[in-house]
């Protein structure tokens, strides 16, 4: 027989009092050290073939009908002669697209409208000419060409000195239009509006250009020693929930809604991650379920042998911004990792998807097998 419980007038004060505290919780995580579990270690199942000098972010694209064929993309960050590499799953170079004046991250969206069609794009960030470039994904031995306006997409304007140069992007597609916009963080920045936000359309010439639609995002400026200022840039976007997140380094990982036209759009949802990294929180990436579980996974930038920080994607009962809970953790081989990403789609020889580490010491990255990285 199931009892049936009723509340007493006491329980119903009492019930008030902890929903009214729950809906002035504060984003910002005030709570001390949480319980980090005893980390597994990992090695990487395959590596890429160097880059001629930094390699720094990558991205991972995968094939609609031919996972095989699926695709790694990653930086070589250096000015004036930098590149994108296109790798294969093997780790093999498939093309090299450059110079480029260091570039510094990339991501990659799907199903943007292009031309009269649907294409796949890659974007970076190229630093030293305060712009994005922009490059269709296809078919053949050199499956990025470019679709950028003529000159780049021009961002961070009126900003000075490194305020101007652009370092981190993330892609963000809205669900209920398909509209595709790009995040970029600045190499350094204030307390407010850190983060610019950047509507990529068609021309009308079968080219994509930018269009400024915010700014947004809280910055603590704490660097790794005192009067040092630190920097963001890793950001990541959750399309079907609609977050981006981004890795304050030396503070903690913020959240706000990535739709700009949210009417919460100003407001910080959650910061989380405060306690227990070595080095930078670096590289951030959503391991996402289809149910809408999963996982936020975060570098800390450790030499020799990098960590990953693993918290839930769908929060807790209740509050699906609350992300303080470190659930797992992993000692990786990559050494003093920048750029991370993870697929949770299956690919050959990763039946649960895979994440990819900039590995500093090799020039390289790394792939893992999911499984060997996820909880248990």
């Amino acid at each position: 027989m199931r009892s049936r419980w009723r509340p007493t007038p006491f329980c119903l004060v009492v019930a008030l009092l902890c929903l009214a505290a729950a809906c002035t919780r504060p984003a910002v995580d005030e709570s001390g050290p949480p319980q980090v579990p005893t980390p597994n270690v990992a090695t990487p199942v395959v590596e890429t073939a160097p880059v001629s000098a930094d390699a720094d972010d990558p991205a991972v694209w995968t094939h609609p009908s031919d996972p095989a064929q699926s695709l790694i993309v990653g930086t070589d960050k250096v000015a004036g002669s930098g590149g994108l590499y296109v790798f294969d799953l093997n780790g093999r170079v498939r093309q090299v697209v450059g110079p480029l004046d260091r570039p510094n991250n990339v991501d990659i969206e799907y199903g943007f409208a292009l031309g009269g069609a649907s294409a796949d794009i890659v974007v970076t960030t190229e630093r030293k000419q305060h712009r994005l470039r922009v490059y269709r994904i296809g078919a053949g031995d050199t499956p990025l060409e470019e679709v950028s306006v003529p000159g780049g997409l021009r961002v961070l304007e009126g900003a000075e000195g490194e305020a101007s140069e652009p370092m981190g992007i993330a892609l963000y597609r809205r669900p209920g239009d398909g509209a595709v916009f790009a995040i970029v963080s600045p190499k350094t920045g204030e307390t407010t509006n850190y983060l610019w936000q950047y509507r990529l359309d068609d021309d009308g010439q079968g080219r994509v250009a930018a269009r400024f639609v915010r700014r947004f995002g809280a910055f603590s400026r704490v660097g790794a020693e005192p009067g040092e200022v630190g920097e963001i840039e890793a950001i990541v976007v959750d399309d079907a929930l609609g977050s981006v997140y981004y890795a304050d380094e030396r503070f903690g990982i913020r959240k706000y809604h990535a739709d700009p036209d949210h009417p919460d759009a100003a407001r910080e949802l959650a910061i989380f991650g405060r306690h227990g990294y070595q080095g930078d929180r670096e590289g951030l990436a959503v391991y996402a379920q289809a149910d809408g579980t999963g996982f936020i996974v975060s570098v800390d930038q450790v030499p020799g042998s990098s960590r990953l920080r693993f918290y839930r994607r769908e929060g807790t009962d209740g509050d699906p911004h609350d992300h303080r809970e470190i659930v797992h953790e992993v000692v990786t081989a990559s050494d003093s990792t920048d750029g991370l990403e993870v697929v949770s789609s299956p690919l050959p020889g990763f039946p649960l998807g895979l994440a990819v580490l900039m590995h500093s010491a090799g020039r390289n990255f790394h792939v893992y097998r999911w499984e060997d990285l996820a909880p248990r």
